[in-house]
Parts: structure tokens; C-alpha cells; sequence
């Protein structure tokens, strides 16, 4: 522990030299991308906040005072002050999420890679332009046909351990499933049962929180799959039978750290205080149209 200090002193001391800094500069310890996320993504006292991109981390701050002894189960931990100085932080989260899409969007395009990429009818320039073409509208495509199908109504059922679990009870040997597939399964059918099988792996956690005796009373949207993809964020609401508000800022992880440094620097007293001042706010809420 020593020797790592001397040397954070070392690096520091390098830095002042070679950037001309003055000695007085303040310089605060670092912290985990989702947790300043969260904090830029303007999280409150028993509020998720979900990181949602390749995988989901889930973030929770709660007073220390009223969570008491209560020793979550089967989440990834739960510090004093890893969020928020005061509030003990309780962090959560999926092995897959985004990745879930990536992974059908690459087997539906398996067949459209490799027949035009040996296409001896296109040219080598019109073969790529068609492949980014189909590329970048696999996912929308799938999503507005998904959107049209109704919950319920392919009979597919999907488990979304594609990438092991994490939340709850971390087992990373666990494998995906899917059942009910018949002739008439197509690739939006697919596609759809694959988002209820990731929502209800959130809805799996929002469960063991509550179960545990923590109450959920709002959920925070961050990240490139809550700002890209109304469908997923709207399945969610329905398979949480809550509000979803989406965070206005694409850099909420930098917004956050940010908001840390204007705290160390003395801008504002304490973080709640940074948050206020410097949060973008939301600028989309996805309400339940119903409880899957």
C-alpha cells in the first residue's frame, strides 16, 4: 500500500513538471466509469441507475442509516461512499445486453456477408457499400418489425445468459436457452423475445433489491442502448411496470467526473449540491403501457 502511494506521489509530481502545474493544483482519486455515471446521470436515494450498453451495470445509493445491517444477496457489492460520500452504494448489473442484439444482428448477417462478398456480379466498392448498407439497417429494420408484434405472440421464450449471469447470484458458466421456435419463427420473432429475455433479466434484479427489503422507486436510463433504441426502452418499462427517464447527456460518465472535480475544487460543498448545478436533466420518459 505504501509503495503504491510513493508512486501515485511520483506520477504526480512528474505530471506538475511536465504539464507546469502548481503544486496547489487539487487532484482527487478515481472511481469506476458507471458510479460517476450515475452520479452524472443525476441518481437519487433508491433510484437504478442502468448503465445500458454491450452489458448493464445498475447502480443504487441508499442512506447508510436506513439500509442498516441488510446485507444484499447475490449482487456485486454494496460500499459506504463508492457512489456517493454519505450514501452507501449498491452496484448490480447483466453480462449481456447490447451484446445480446450484436450477436443475432451478426447470425442474421452471416448470409448477406458472405453471398455478396462473393458476388462475381458487383464490383469490390458496390459489395462493400451493400454490406454497410444491410449493416446499418439490421437493427432498426428488426426493431420496427418487432414492434409490431404483440407481447406474447411468437410463443418464444428466451433466457438471456448469453454471457453468463452476473445479477443476480453470478454464474458465469450459465448458458442462453430459447424454446417454442417453430417454422413460423422468423427473425423479428427472434429478435423480439431476445429484448423481453434481457428486460426481464433486469426485472430479475429490481426483484432481488426488493426482496432484500430495498425499495425501487425509479429507474434512470444511461447509455447508448437507452438513447438508441425506443423499443427496448419501452419493453422495459412494460416488463418493469415503471417510468424509465433517460438521461439527456451522452457523456454522463465524464459529466459525472466532472461534477467529482468541481466538488474537490471547492466549487460546491458536496456532490448532491455539483449534481444539482451542473445535471443535463432527461430528455425522454418511457411510461408502462402495461405489465408483461
Amino acid at each position: 500500500m505504501l509503495l503504491h502511494k510513493k508512486r501515485f506521489i511520483d506520477f504526480l509530481f512528474v505530471c506538475f513538471l511536465f504539464f507546469g502545474l502548481s503544486p496547489n493544483v487539487v487532484v482527487s482519486v478515481g472511481a469506476f466509469d458507471a458510479h460517476m455515471g450515475a452520479v452524472g446521470g443525476e441518481i437519487e436515494p433508491y433510484y437504478l441507475s442502468k448503465v445500458m450498453g454491450t452489458s448493464t451495470c445498475d447502480i443504487l445509493v441508499a442512506p447508510m442509516k436506513e439500509v442498516g445491517d441488510t446485507l444484499v444477496k447475490g449482487i456485486c457489492g454494496q460500499v459506504d461512499g463508492s457512489v456517493i460520500p454519505g450514501l452507501l452504494g449498491l452496484e448490480a448489473g447483466q453480462s449481456a445486453f447490447g451484446d445480446v442484439y450484436a450477436w443475432f444482428k451478426k447470425i442474421v448477417a452471416w448470409p448477406i456477408t458472405e453471398v455478396i462478398g462473393k458476388s462475381e456480379l458487383l464490383t469490390p466498392e458496390l459489395k462493400d457499400k451493400l454490406i454497410e448498407e444491410a449493416m446499418d439497417r439490421m437493427i432498426p429494420e428488426l426493431s420496427a418489425a418487432a414492434e409490431k408484434i404483440e407481447p406474447g405472440a411468437s410463443g418464444i421464450t428466451a433466457l438471456d445468459w448469453l454471457n453468463g449471469r452476473r445479477t443476480p447470484d453470478a454464474d458465469q458458466t450459465l448458458k442462453g436457452a430459447m424454446a417454442g421456435l417453430n417454422l413460423g419463427s422468423d427473425a423479428p420473432r427472434i429478435f423480439r423475445a431476445l429484448i423481453e429475455a434481457t428486460c426481464f433479466g433486469a426485472r430479475s434484479i429490481v426483484e432481488r433489491f426488493r426482496s432484500e427489503g430495498i425499495p425501487i422507486k425509479g429507474i434512470i436510463g444511461l447509455g447508448g442502448v437507452s438513447k438508441k433504441s425506443p423499443l427496448v426502452m419501452q419493453i422495459m418499462a412494460d416488463v418493469l411496470n415503471m417510468p424509465i427517464k433517460i438521461a439527456s447527456s451522452d457523456q454522463t460518465c465524464a459529466l459525472g467526473a466532472a461534477m467529482f472535480a468541481a466538488t474537490t475544487a471547492g466549487i460546491y460543498n458536496t456532490v448532491p449540491e455539483a449534481m444539482q448545478a451542473m445535471g443535463a436533466g432527461f430528455d425522454a420518459e418511457y411510461l408502462p403501457k402495461g405489465e408483461l
